[in-house]
Protein backbone atom coordinates (compact mmCIF):
# COMPACT_ATOMS: atom_id res chain seq x y z
CA UNK A 1 0.00 0.00 0.00
CA UNK A 2 1.32 3.51 -0.97
CA UNK A 3 0.80 6.56 0.65
CA UNK A 4 0.93 10.31 -0.82
CA UNK A 5 0.93 13.32 0.80
CA UNK A 6 -0.77 16.61 -0.87
CA UNK A 7 -0.29 19.71 0.53
CA UNK A 8 -1.61 22.78 -1.40
CA UNK A 9 0.86 26.01 -0.15
CA UNK A 10 0.83 29.42 -0.83
CA UNK A 11 3.43 31.68 0.85
CA UNK A 12 4.37 29.13 4.00
CA UNK A 13 7.88 29.44 3.65
CA UNK A 14 8.00 30.07 7.42
CA UNK A 15 5.91 26.48 8.58
CA UNK A 16 6.36 23.85 5.25
CA UNK A 17 9.74 22.30 6.20
CA UNK A 18 7.83 21.75 9.56
CA UNK A 19 4.61 20.20 8.13
CA UNK A 20 7.39 18.04 6.17
CA UNK A 21 9.56 16.93 9.03
CA UNK A 22 6.52 15.92 11.05
CA UNK A 23 5.17 13.72 8.99
CA UNK A 24 5.97 10.16 9.44
CA UNK A 25 8.73 9.37 6.63
CA UNK A 26 8.67 5.48 6.89
CA UNK A 27 4.82 4.88 6.60
CA UNK A 28 4.63 7.66 3.24
CA UNK A 29 5.91 7.00 -0.64
CA UNK A 30 6.07 10.32 -1.26
CA UNK A 31 5.51 14.14 0.52
CA UNK A 32 3.80 16.39 -2.45
CA UNK A 33 3.48 19.90 -2.00
CA UNK A 34 1.58 21.52 -4.90
CA UNK A 35 2.81 25.63 -4.73
CA UNK A 36 0.16 27.76 -5.13
CA UNK A 37 1.54 31.34 -6.23
CA UNK A 38 3.78 31.97 -3.68
CA UNK A 39 5.87 34.78 -3.64
CA UNK A 40 8.43 33.52 -0.78
CA UNK A 41 10.66 31.08 -0.38
CA UNK A 42 8.12 27.91 -0.15
CA UNK A 43 9.19 26.06 -3.12
CA UNK A 44 13.06 26.11 -2.24
CA UNK A 45 12.07 25.38 1.51
CA UNK A 46 9.85 22.53 0.69
CA UNK A 47 12.42 20.66 -1.28
CA UNK A 48 15.54 21.38 1.31
CA UNK A 49 12.66 19.53 3.59
CA UNK A 50 12.57 16.10 0.59
CA UNK A 51 9.27 16.47 -1.00
CA UNK A 52 8.37 16.53 -4.39
CA UNK A 53 6.96 20.28 -5.31
CA UNK A 54 4.59 21.20 -8.13
CA UNK A 55 3.51 24.36 -9.33
CA UNK A 56 -0.03 25.41 -9.61
CA UNK A 57 -0.47 29.09 -10.85
CA UNK A 58 -4.47 28.89 -10.79
CA UNK A 59 -4.55 30.04 -7.42
CA UNK A 60 -7.72 28.11 -5.58
CA UNK A 61 -7.28 25.12 -2.84
CA UNK A 62 -9.01 22.91 -5.15
CA UNK A 63 -6.81 23.24 -8.12
CA UNK A 64 -3.42 22.34 -6.46
CA UNK A 65 -5.34 19.48 -4.97
CA UNK A 66 -6.11 18.63 -8.41
CA UNK A 67 -2.79 19.01 -9.38
CA UNK A 68 -1.38 16.85 -7.20
CA UNK A 69 -3.57 13.97 -7.92
CA UNK A 70 -3.25 14.49 -11.68
CA UNK A 71 0.47 14.01 -10.59
CA UNK A 72 -0.09 10.92 -8.55
CA UNK A 73 -2.56 9.51 -11.25
CA UNK A 74 0.58 9.47 -13.78
CA UNK A 75 2.27 7.14 -11.70
CA UNK A 76 1.88 3.00 -10.85
CA UNK A 77 -1.04 3.17 -7.90
CA UNK A 78 -3.32 0.13 -6.64
CA UNK A 79 -7.11 0.61 -5.78
CA UNK A 80 -5.92 0.70 -1.98
CA UNK A 81 -3.40 3.46 -2.04
CA UNK A 82 -3.87 6.43 0.15
CA UNK A 83 -4.07 9.86 -0.89
CA UNK A 84 -3.65 12.21 2.46
CA UNK A 85 -4.46 15.47 1.79
CA UNK A 86 -2.62 18.19 4.29
CA UNK A 87 -2.38 22.02 4.91
CA UNK A 88 0.87 23.64 4.61
CA UNK A 89 0.71 25.97 7.87
CA UNK A 90 1.43 23.96 10.52
CA UNK A 91 -2.15 24.09 12.55
CA UNK A 92 -2.20 20.47 11.97
CA UNK A 93 -0.46 17.26 13.59
CA UNK A 94 0.94 15.65 10.78
CA UNK A 95 2.76 13.23 13.09
CA UNK A 96 -1.21 11.72 13.33
CA UNK A 97 -1.20 11.04 9.85
CA UNK A 98 -0.87 7.37 11.24
CA UNK A 99 -4.27 7.89 13.54
CA UNK A 100 -6.10 9.16 10.25
CA UNK A 101 -5.50 6.76 8.27
CA UNK A 102 -5.69 3.74 10.25
CA UNK A 103 -8.69 2.96 10.14
CA UNK A 104 -8.81 2.61 6.33
CA UNK A 105 -5.09 -0.12 6.36
CA UNK A 106 -7.67 -2.20 9.01
CA UNK A 107 -10.76 -1.44 8.50
CA UNK A 108 -11.31 -0.60 5.20
CA UNK A 109 -13.16 2.57 5.07
CA UNK A 110 -12.64 4.80 1.93
CA UNK A 111 -12.28 8.41 3.52
CA UNK A 112 -11.31 9.24 7.20
CA UNK A 113 -11.99 12.98 8.05
CA UNK A 114 -9.28 14.57 10.53
CA UNK A 115 -12.46 16.24 12.80
CA UNK A 116 -11.27 19.49 14.71
CA UNK A 117 -14.49 19.33 16.17
CA UNK A 118 -14.29 16.27 17.73
CA UNK A 119 -10.74 17.44 18.61
CA UNK A 120 -12.38 20.63 20.97
CA UNK A 121 -14.82 18.53 22.55
CA UNK A 122 -11.81 16.73 23.55
CA UNK A 123 -9.63 19.32 24.09
CA UNK A 124 -6.72 18.90 22.05
CA UNK A 125 -7.84 22.12 20.31
CA UNK A 126 -5.55 25.11 21.21
CA UNK A 127 -8.09 28.33 22.27
CA UNK A 128 -8.32 30.45 19.23
CA UNK A 129 -7.26 27.78 16.80
CA UNK A 130 -10.89 27.57 15.55
CA UNK A 131 -11.98 30.88 14.78
CA UNK A 132 -16.03 31.07 15.30
CA UNK A 133 -16.56 32.09 11.26
CA UNK A 134 -15.13 28.61 10.75
CA UNK A 135 -16.89 26.76 13.79
CA UNK A 136 -19.86 28.31 12.48
CA UNK A 137 -19.77 27.14 9.02
CA UNK A 138 -18.46 23.65 9.61
CA UNK A 139 -21.41 23.35 12.12
CA UNK A 140 -24.21 24.59 9.22
CA UNK A 141 -22.39 22.47 6.33
CA UNK A 142 -22.64 19.26 8.40
CA UNK A 143 -26.16 19.68 9.40
CA UNK A 144 -27.18 20.16 5.97
CA UNK A 145 -25.44 17.26 4.67
CA UNK A 146 -27.08 15.13 7.45
CA UNK A 147 -30.55 16.68 6.74
CA UNK A 148 -29.87 16.29 2.88
CA UNK A 149 -27.88 13.37 2.57
CA UNK A 150 -28.26 11.27 6.17
CA UNK A 151 -24.34 11.27 6.48
CA UNK A 152 -22.65 12.56 9.52
CA UNK A 153 -19.73 14.15 9.81
CA UNK A 154 -18.77 17.06 12.12
CA UNK A 155 -16.05 18.82 10.44
CA UNK A 156 -15.13 19.75 7.02
CA UNK A 157 -11.28 19.89 7.89
CA UNK A 158 -9.06 19.54 5.15
CA UNK A 159 -6.76 17.15 7.02
CA UNK A 160 -8.34 13.82 5.46
CA UNK A 161 -7.13 10.67 3.86
CA UNK A 162 -9.05 8.71 0.86
CA UNK A 163 -8.39 5.64 -0.40
CA UNK A 164 -7.07 6.68 -4.39
CA UNK A 165 -9.88 4.00 -5.96
CA UNK A 166 -13.17 6.49 -3.97
CA UNK A 167 -11.44 9.69 -5.12
CA UNK A 168 -11.59 8.22 -8.96
CA UNK A 169 -15.30 7.32 -8.21
CA UNK A 170 -16.09 11.15 -7.28
CA UNK A 171 -14.85 12.57 -10.17
CA UNK A 172 -13.83 15.78 -8.09
CA UNK A 173 -13.99 19.17 -10.14
CA UNK A 174 -13.84 22.67 -7.64
CA UNK A 175 -11.08 24.50 -7.67
CA UNK A 176 -11.30 27.06 -4.85
CA UNK A 177 -13.68 27.58 -1.30
CA UNK A 178 -15.63 23.94 -2.24
CA UNK A 179 -12.98 21.47 -2.22
CA UNK A 180 -13.33 19.54 1.18
CA UNK A 181 -17.38 19.71 0.98
CA UNK A 182 -17.67 18.87 -2.44
CA UNK A 183 -16.12 15.59 -1.22
CA UNK A 184 -17.95 14.74 1.96
CA UNK A 185 -21.13 15.20 -0.10
CA UNK A 186 -20.03 12.93 -2.97
CA UNK A 187 -18.91 10.60 -1.01
CA UNK A 188 -22.18 10.49 0.97
CA UNK A 189 -23.89 10.29 -2.66
CA UNK A 190 -22.10 7.34 -3.41
CA UNK A 191 -22.34 5.50 0.18
CA UNK A 192 -18.84 5.20 0.24
CA UNK A 193 -17.34 3.66 3.81
CA UNK A 194 -16.28 7.34 5.84
CA UNK A 195 -15.28 7.92 9.78
CA UNK A 196 -14.34 10.41 11.75
CA UNK A 197 -11.24 10.79 14.08
CA UNK A 198 -10.67 13.31 16.28
CA UNK A 199 -7.45 15.23 15.53
CA UNK A 200 -5.54 18.04 17.35
CA UNK A 201 -5.56 21.68 16.04
CA UNK A 202 -3.15 24.35 17.16
CA UNK A 203 -3.18 28.49 16.08
CA UNK A 204 -1.53 28.38 12.48
CA UNK A 205 1.41 30.14 11.75
CA UNK A 206 1.13 33.76 9.72
CA UNK A 207 -2.47 34.75 8.10
CA UNK A 208 -5.39 32.51 6.79
CA UNK A 209 -5.93 33.16 3.61
CA UNK A 210 -9.40 32.30 3.85
CA UNK A 211 -11.16 33.01 7.53
CA UNK A 212 -7.95 35.10 8.50
CA UNK A 213 -10.11 37.54 6.20
CA UNK A 214 -13.52 39.34 5.92
CA UNK A 215 -13.62 38.72 2.39
CA UNK A 216 -12.18 35.30 2.44
CA UNK A 217 -14.52 34.12 5.19
CA UNK A 218 -17.45 35.43 3.26
CA UNK A 219 -16.68 33.87 -0.32
CA UNK A 220 -15.40 30.37 1.39
CA UNK A 221 -19.15 30.58 3.33
CA UNK A 222 -21.00 31.35 -0.33
CA UNK A 223 -19.31 28.90 -2.28
CA UNK A 224 -19.36 26.04 0.27
CA UNK A 225 -23.42 26.85 0.31
CA UNK A 226 -23.27 26.87 -3.72
CA UNK A 227 -21.61 23.62 -3.58
CA UNK A 228 -24.67 21.81 -1.03
CA UNK A 229 -27.16 23.33 -2.75
CA UNK A 230 -26.04 22.95 -6.41
CA UNK A 231 -25.77 19.22 -4.98
CA UNK A 232 -29.21 19.13 -4.24
CA UNK A 233 -30.44 20.02 -7.60
CA UNK A 234 -28.06 16.82 -9.00
CA UNK A 235 -29.42 14.44 -6.59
Amino acid sequence: MKIFIIIPAINEEQSIAKVINDIPKKAVTEIIVVDNGSSDNTMSEAESAGATVLKENERGYGAACLKGIQYINNKKTDSDDIIVFLDGDYSDYPGQMTKVIKPITEENYDMVIGSRILGRKSGTVEDGALLPQAVFGNWLSTRLIKLIWNYSYTDLGPFRAVKISALKKMKMTDRNYGWTVEMQIKAAKLKLKCTEVSVSYRKRIGISKVTGTISGSVKAGFKILWVIFGSILKT
